[in-house]
């Protein structure tokens, strides 16, 4: 067990290790981070908890959704997507244990709701929460002082319009909160552990067309999401705040209707973190290539495009990849498959997914389960679960420029 002093002094990296543990490059992460090995470029940031996937369907795809068709899980994936919602009301929850091959005790939860207020607007709430176990602290002898459970939440509140027959926008507002350490305090090194907080904001956009393509009626859609745009987390000391993570989201989405009874929807999307790439270091800490950290948001959000210390090569491994594809058996059955990479200097997460998903009049739910290409991974046999819920449709007026168009 850590002694009081030593967990005082590991505070500000507590979200940090999490990070590490979630993501399976402990030992890698640790030594980019000192700067010792410029072979690992991972980039860690506060709160990681906000790019785990919640939903079971994204998750059976690979982690792909930010541009196939909508349900309730938009509030994660695009919230824009909510303004062509069908529905008048739906509403999802899902959980999911996680890292069961380290703790018994870790889980994510997520609940989301929307309400559509006009055929064009759409508002959402939303709720994820990370159950981090229990864990015992002990003072320099040893001696249990107290029991805490570590905990991270974020609230969030979306607004959805439709600008055009086929163009969206969503704007969310989200409020983060992290409790890693409690209010332990140690006397010796005047150092208070105190929980995080901060705000952020998301922006979201969505496009979608109708067309035959051949004799199939297709569904082609694009989406793009930047999130988590807010300010740095801290828990004891403003001058060690972490970036929280900012993440710029593009993909497609191409749903084709074979026929009456199947459908099949192909997904990929690409993702970046716009937070600064570690910069490589000699042992006094002093920089030898790349940029210093310590940046504003704005700067460090248009930054992270050119900070690299190996240039573009290196931009272009920071990013993650993920494809996935969906069947649907009238719209009641669904099987999905999918792969998530990101380059081994970066994470090294690979991994590949399935699921399935049922629904039945106003109800549904999805299964998805991850199997890492790397043997004894820590995120290996993670599953997750989802209950869907929605309720009686809206009524629909088609314009001309909703009608397919033929493409020969």
């Amino acid at each position: 067990m850590f002694s009081q002093s030593k967990l005082m002094r590991l505070t500000p990296f507590l979200s940090f290790l999490l990070t590490i543990f979630a993501f399976a490059i402990i030992g890698e992460a640790n030594a980019q981070f000192l700067g010792q090995d410029t072979a690992r470029r991972v980039i860690s940031t506060a709160v990681p908890f906000l790019t785990i996937t919640p939903d079971a369907r994204a998750a059976g795809m690979g982690d792909a959704g930010v541009a196939v068709t909508t349900d309730a899980n938009a509030t994660y994936w695009n919230p824009a997507k909510l303004a062509f919602m069908e529905k008048t009301m739906g509403a999802s929850v899902s959980f999911s244990p996680w890292l069961q091959k380290l703790v018994n005790d870790m889980s994510i939860a997520y609940l989301s709701g929307y309400y559509k207020i006009s055929k064009q607007e759409a508002v959402a709430v939303s709720m994820r929460y990370f159950n981090l176990g229990s864990i015992q602290f002990t003072n320099a002898n040893g001696q249990p002082l107290q029991d805490f459970n570590p905990r991270e939440m974020a609230l969030a509140g979306t607004y959805s319009r439709k600008l055009s027959n086929s163009f969206s926008m969503a704007l969310t507002a989200r409020y983060i909160y992290s409790n890693l350490a409690g209010n332990i305090s140690n006397a010796g090194t005047n150092v208070n552990a105190q929980p995080g907080n901060t705000v952020g904001v998301d922006i979201a956009a969505y496009y979608e067309k109708k067309k035959i393509i051949g004799t199939v009626p297709t569904t082609i859609a694009f989406g793009a999401t930047i999130t988590n745009i807010g300010g740095k987390m801290t828990y004891n000391n403003p001058a060690t705040a972490d970036f929280i993570p900012t993440t710029l989201r593009i993909g497609t989405g191409i749903t084709a209707e074979i026929d009456e009874y199947n459908k099949i929807i192909f997904a990929l999307d690409v993702s970046k973190l716009m937070v600064p790439t570690p910069p490589i270091r000699n042992g006094q800490g002093t920089i030898l290539q790349g940029k210093d950290p310590n940046r504003t948001i704005l700067s460090a959000m248009f930054g992270s495009f050119n900070d690299a210390p190996n240039g573009i090569s290196e931009e272009l491994q920071e990013l993650i990849y993920s494809v996935g594809m969906e069947y649907w058996y009238k719209d009641l059955i669904a099987l999905r498959g999918g792969y998530f990479n990101e380059n081994k200097i970066k994470g090294n997460r690979k991994y590949f997914t399935l699921g399935m998903g049922i629904r039945y009049q106003k109800f549904g739910i999805d299964f998805a389960y991850m199997m890492p290409t790397s043997q004894n991974h820590p995120l290996a046999d993670i599953m997750r679960f989802t209950l869907l819920f929605d309720f009686a449709k809206s009524k629909q007026e088609k314009s001309v420029d909703d009608s397919p168009t033929n493409v020969q």
